[in-house]
């Protein structure tokens, strides 16, 4: 019997998960986990790699204590983020993108390529934190003298692995850099900025090979398997699990809610534009989706007014509050605030509403609020692929939300078909079967 390792990273936590096929099915056994988050850093939000990679090994080793026999694993996480390199050496810090340093290099990059320019050619919906601008402000900051390579997250994390330096599709689409038609880093947008050459490496699809285990890896963690390219960036592996009945829309709920639906090729007309729609690489298809800022608000919520609440409780609390203004969970109030429940209050209140007492006043508002931004969404959905959807699949850590999903039916008026799965593993573990067979 074969087995695989899917190490699936969010912003907020890690896991291992083997996989294997018995009966006709597939079967998952979760083997570690970890806590994740941005540390902070002479007042920036970065990223601790080095403590990652030591997360990585500690679970590929749990995996061999109690799987000896893996196939192979794969890495997949966030989009948007990378690590430089100068040869092997990391160029530290390494930025999370909710870091503010991208304030300068905006108004830089769309002085040389205006927004509705590189939206045509990538079709990337505007976010602060795009790849795009965060590479620009380490040009401005002279980060990039003498840099040899950038990778994404998970492909430094299997290049720490491997030794292999690999570039994966679905995640380098996620930043604007990526051209929309050729599928490859846009020429036209790296020589206006003046990016060194040296970063445009080849693209690779989900399922490259990237190598095997190092010596020195091999040794530390019990064994040695094939490191694979899944489709790195979360969202693409958790769209690969979903088993849909039609053509429906999907969410995959966590940190953030990425609200889409696959096409065979990206759209990138004013409508999808005006409305924030992006397109992203899939494994043989476009998803054309939409960030809507997600769990993030309610996992904020939750460490700053009740941190020792379940998730349970935190629902309970929401449900036995009659309060349920809206408030729009994109504004750029709720990106990375010191105090989320200040930054509720004083929306609502500048809005004429009645400020949140409580703490369920407040959850109870995220979740009105998210399940409202769905509906925004999907109508306009609808209007830019000229298609009626009647259904929406929903997975991820959101979808085992019973009182989101009544609320998410209530104000799209979509039948909610929800998966409770681990959706993003699922998916990491499904391309890595498929390779083998």
């Amino acid at each position: 019997m074969k087995h695989y390792l899917a190490i699936d990273i969010g912003a907020s936590s890690g896991r291992h998960i083997v996989g294997w096929i018995e009966g006709g099915e597939l079967q998952t056994k979760e083997v570690y986990r970890f806590w994740n988050g941005m540390d902070e850093l002479d007042g920036h939000l970065v990223w601790d790699t080095d403590r990652l990679f030591r997360e990585v090994k500690e679970g590929i080793k749990a995996a061999f204590l109690e799987f000896p026999e893996i196939e192979s694993l794969s890495i997949d996480t966030w989009g948007v983020d990378y690590v430089l390199l100068r040869g092997d050496t990391e160029v530290k810090p390494t930025y999370a993108y909710r870091d503010a340093r991208m304030e300068e290099s905006i108004p830089a990059v769309h002085s040389l390529i205006p927004f509705e320019t590189l939206y045509e050619r990538t079709g990337i919906m505007f976010n602060k934190f795009n790849t795009v601008y965060q590479l620009y402000r380490d040009k401005m900051d002279g980060r990039l003298e003498g840099v040899t390579d950038f990778l994404m997250i998970p492909e430094y994390l299997m290049y720490k692995l491997t030794g292999n330096k690999v570039k994966e599709f679905t995640n380098a689409t996620t930043g604007a850099i990526i051209n929309a038609d050729t599928l490859e880093i846009d020429e036209y947008i790296w020589e206006a900025l003046g990016l060194p050459a040296c970063l445009k490496s080849e693209i690779c699809q989900p399922g490259t090979l990237v190598g095997r285990l190092s010596q020195e890896v091999r040794e530390e963690v019990g064994g040695d398997l094939d490191v694979v390219l899944c489709a790195t960036h979360d969202t693409g592996s958790a769209v690969e699990a979903i088993e849909m009945s039609s053509d429906a829309p999907y969410i995959s709920s966590g940190t953030w809610s990425l609200l889409g639906v696959k096409t065979s090729r990206a759209i990138t007309d004013e409508r999808s534009r005006l409305s924030g729609y992006s397109n992203e690489g899939g494994v043989g298809y476009n998803r054309y989706q939409k960030n809507i800022t997600g769990m993030w608000i309610i996992q904020s919520l939750r460490y700053e007014l009740c941190p020792d609440a379940g998730w349970d409780d935190i629902v309970n609390m929401a449900r036995e509050s009659g309060y349920s203004e809206i408030f729009d969970v994109n504004d750029e109030a709720f990106a990375a605030p010191k105090s989320m429940a200040g930054a509720i209050r004083d929306y609502l209140v500048a809005c004429g509403c009645a400020a949140p007492v409580n703490p369920g006043d407040f959850f109870n508002a995220a979740y009105v609020s998210l399940a409202d931004g769905y509906r925004v969404a999907i109508a306009d959905l609808e209007q830019n692929t000229g298609k009626c959807y009647s259904e929406i699949y929903i997975v991820g850590g959101g979808a085992k939300n019973g009182y989101l999903n009544a609320l998410t039916e209530k104000h799209t008026g979509k039948r909610v078909v929800a998966l409770p799965i681990e959706a993003t593993a699922i998916g990491n573990l499904s391309i890595q079967i498929k390779r083998n067979k």
